[in-house]
């Protein structure tokens, strides 16, 4: 039994598994591409007509987001990172995030790059999870305010279907019910989660007894959902559609608010969608918010990705993640 085990190990260790890795993204980037083709065609065909100038400008605030999702993981750590490197992996750390199920790949690669960086695990986890707290009180903070602002921007009561709130109440109602079950009755898990919560919390308060993290934390929050919804409201003015930029901007806050909690990789599908229904409910046609959701795809995800993957299988072959 003893050396069949220790065949087993010598077999194992023998398996590149960083170069599988590094080969790895580059594999699901074909396949995503191969199942999405006929949407790539589309979006491809729609910026063919697009002007060009809105393009660039929309191309640079998706170049933007990277900064500020760098500076924004740098505010929820009180040690310093290497700037380069932290850049550089939020750029890789968007391509994983569109081959894994939404905030899986970008929370593994920075997890990972954390630890690499010397953070303990437990700490590396609480910078997480502070980094995508503070990142949904921002996109929840900026829809609200445009909300207050522009209350008739988004007309949705004849998108929705009708009774469609009830079951989701009582879905999300569910929810909490089994989570608050669990966390009562399985003691292993209330203690874990207990422990992590006194791990998050004196992060937190070490990062706001900083000024500099502080700002650079809820800054870069604010910036990234801006940087983004801006990012639509340029396509959207290269395409012509005829939406006020605020309301474009409301309609992108709301719809990825709205598809935040669907687990599948980049939202590919479910943003799309969300995005469409948002934008005709701003008031826009039909057909000219389907070509600027496709244009706006294929800037912030489809053209980005490739690089992105050869980025991410760089920084694995190099041990930087």
């Amino acid at each position: 039994m003893t050396a069949v085990r220790l065949h087993a190990g010598r077999l194992l260790r023998r398996v590149p598994i960083r170069q599988i890795l590094v080969l790895l993204p580059l594999a699901l980037v074909v396949l995503v591409a191969v199942r999405h083709r006929m949407v790539l065609a589309e979006g491809i065909g729609h910026l063919a007509t697009a002007k060009w100038p809105w393009l660039l400008a929309a191309a640079g605030a998706t170049c933007l987001t990277w900064v500020a999702a760098a500076v924004t993981r740098q505010g929820a750590v009180v040690d310093r990172l290497p700037r380069v490197r932290l850049l550089v992996t939020q750029f890789a750390a968007g391509s994983a995030n569109h081959l894994l199920p939404t905030g899986l790949g970008a929370s593994a690669v920075n997890l990972r790059f954390m630890t690499v960086c010397g953070l303990p695990l437990a700490r590396s986890s609480a910078a997480l999870a502070l980094y995508l707290l503070a990142e949904s009180v921002a996109r929840v903070g900026l829809l609200a305010a445009l909300l207050i602002a522009f209350p008739h921007a988004l007309q949705l009561g004849p998108l929705l279907p009708d009774g469609a709130w009830g079951p989701l109440l009582l879905v999300i109602g569910a929810v909490v019910v089994v989570v608050v079950a669990l966390f009562a009755l399985v003691r292993r898990l209330r203690a874990a989660v207990l422990s992590f919560l006194r791990t998050a919390l004196g992060e937190a308060r070490s990062v706001h007894t900083r000024p500099s993290r502080a700002l650079a934390l809820w800054g870069g929050s604010i910036a990234f959902p801006t940087l983004q919804a801006a990012g639509l409201v340029l396509v959207g003015m290269a395409l012509g559609l005829d939406v006020p930029p605020a309301h474009m901007a409301l309609a992108y806050l709301a719809a990825t608010v709205a598809v935040a909690l669907v687990p599948t990789p980049g939202g590919l599908g479910s943003v799309e969608a969300a995005l469409i229904v948002a934008l005709v409910a701003a008031g826009g046609p039909v057909a000219v918010a389907t070509a600027v959701v496709l244009a706006y795809r294929i800037i912030t995800v489809w053209l980005p990705l490739l690089p992105g993957a050869l980025t991410l299988g760089a920084l694995v072959r190099f041990k930087v993640i």
